[in-house]
């Protein structure tokens, strides 16, 4: 896949007031990394902020997802939060996903402004099967 492509989102956690999303902006890596942007939507705030991610950046999140899967499916009472900074913290904007109830996604423009907003977001059940799906699709359209 080449050139230019509408803007596909690879990460959507909305609970239909607030909202963070990861859009890939082009389907083609510059220096290795995929050019995106991570979009926050709520009635606080409305923002953007650019960042990028890797193929390794991908296995990352789906590692995210899958340790929130297995959390959610032990019966084991544990205090024990699941969170994870995606994509890696420290050279572009990132999250912070934390998995408590309900979900919070802290966003880092790190290297930049040093801003950070935390936005709680009441994800529904079926919240991973889309995660999931949306990290299938992102990959089949880099060709990963």
């Amino acid at each position: 896949m080449t050139g230019t492509v509408e803007p596909l989102d690879v990460v959507v956690l909305d609970d239909g007031v607030q909202s963070v999303a990861v859009r890939l902006l082009s389907p083609t890596p510059q220096y290795g990394y995929y050019d995106a942007e991570i979009v926050i939507r709520s009635d606080f705030v409305n923002a953007t902020v650019r960042t990028g991610f890797n193929a390794d950046d991908l296995d990352d999140w789906a590692a995210i997802l899958e340790a929130v899967a297995e959390s959610d499916t032990e019966a084991a009472e544990t205090d024990d939060v699941i969170s994870g900074n995606w994509p890696g913290e420290g050279r572009t904007a990132y999250l912070t996903f934390i998995a408590e109830d309900p979900y919070v996604v802290e966003v880092h423009d790190a290297p930049s402004t040093q801003i950070s907003v935390r936005v709680p977001i009441d994800l529904k059940a079926q919240w991973l099967d889309g995660a999931r799906e949306r990290l299938m699709t992102a990959r089949r359209a880099l060709g990963l």
